[in-house]
């Protein structure tokens, strides 16, 4: 992996109190005291390597650039590996202690940046609803964060799931496949060969790459708008996500956001570790109790500065239809949304340059 990086990346691991071995990288051309920091959280099935092309583009502004593989993720050694072991430890609350842990250790008091991609944006959005006085601003990225459920019991809830299996052909949302036991059976493939084959097939339906991604705002969180979705969201009931995306495999392999070299270090790090940890990550997301500790925090909003980026191809955005609202009134001082040009959903991986660049005029209105 360290062959792809640019020679000012550093890869080190630190221990941490919440019991982890966390692997992260870091960029830092001026090495000053006060450097303003920016930390960066990876989603799925990402890794700190993930940010390769924005930690050296960030460090030359003079940013101290960090990127941490999380919980059940890429080099960090802790975290329960099994399906049947307790999942407590990847709900919101403790992912959010597993970095505010991570700060403590490197001695590190305040974040300039907190910026999270995916599921990392969510993250990141809990971890700064939660302590403003530590992460001074906020970058969202695919994935709107909400804010924690009500307290309250909703009478009108949707059987989405029955809605689904009505449809011609029967559907299943794909966050509650990633929540069973057979997901990480499915994905983590026999050999390498045929795991690279299938996260090649991923990345690229979920990139500007793919001609079928034109997203547009859903209406509802019903069956009939959801099956609006592309397979990779919504997938044939009979389906695994290696049957929704492999038939989408590209015709030329030649991508230039994502070279074979720079894929092989995502398949040799799923092809050891599995994916079964950072599937327990959606099994919290789908639970309606895994992530109820967070509802204390219910009324209060993230009133430190705040955007969201996503892709032009990027569906993430609209996958739960509302979120984009729900997000920009979490916010009272939201700076609005960005979207860039001829990326999908990896738009870190696929647009560095664009992102990094709204990235610093959004720090630049408000430093």
């Amino acid at each position: 992996m360290l062959h792809l990086l640019d020679k000012n990346i550093k890869s080190n691991f630190v221990n941490i109190g919440t019991g982890l071995k966390v692997h992260y990288l870091e960029c830092n051309f001026a090495i000053k005291k006060d450097n303003p920091v920016v930390l960066l959280l990876h989603g799925f099935p990402e890794i700190s390597f993930s940010w390769r092309k924005i930690l050296p583009l960030l460090a030359k502004e003079g940013f101290r650039v960090i990127a941490i593989d999380q919980r059940g993720y890429g080099k960090t050694i802790g975290g329960s590996i099994k399906y049947e072991e307790d999942i407590r430890e990847y709900n919101l609350i403790n992912l959010c202690s597993d970095i505010v842990s991570f700060l403590e250790e490197m001695k590190i008091n305040k974040i300039e940046l907190l910026v999270g991609h995916d599921a990392g944006s969510i993250v990141a959005g809990a971890a700064t609803l939660i302590r403003p006085d530590l992460f001074k601003s906020l970058v969202m990225m695919s994935a709107p964060f909400t804010g924690p459920s009500k307290f309250e019991i909703d009478k009108n809830k949707v059987d989405i799931h029955n809605e689904l299996k009505e449809l011609n052909p029967p559907r299943k949302h794909y966050q509650w496949y990633y929540s069973t036991k057979k997901a990480n059976n499915d994905m983590h493939l026999s050999s390498k060969e045929k795991l690279g084959y299938f996260l090649r097939s991923y990345f690229h339906v979920k990139s500007a790459d793919w001609k079928y991604n034109d997203p547009f705002e859903l209406s509802s969180w019903t069956g009939k708008e959801l099956e609006k979705l592309p397979e990779y969201y919504i997938m044939k009931q009979e389906d695994t996500m290696v049957e929704s995306v492999i038939k989408f495999f590209p015709k030329s392999i030649k991508c230039e956001w994502l070279t074979e070299n720079e894929l092989d270090v995502y398949t040799n790090t799923f092809f050891e570790n599995g994916f079964q940890s950072a599937l327990n990550w959606y099994r919290c997301m789908t639970s309606e109790h895994q992530n109820k500790e967070l509802n204390v925090f219910q009324g209060k909003l993230i009133t430190n500065s705040a955007l969201y980026i996503s892709g032009e191809k990027d569906w993430g955005m609209f996958q739960k239809p509302g979120a984009l609202n729900q997000m920009k009134n979490l916010c009272s001082n939201f700076k609005g949304i960005k979207i860039i040009k001829n990326a999908g959903h990896w738009v870190q991986q696929e647009k560095p340059e664009d992102v990094t660049e709204v990235i610093l005029n959004f720090y630049s209105s408000f430093a």
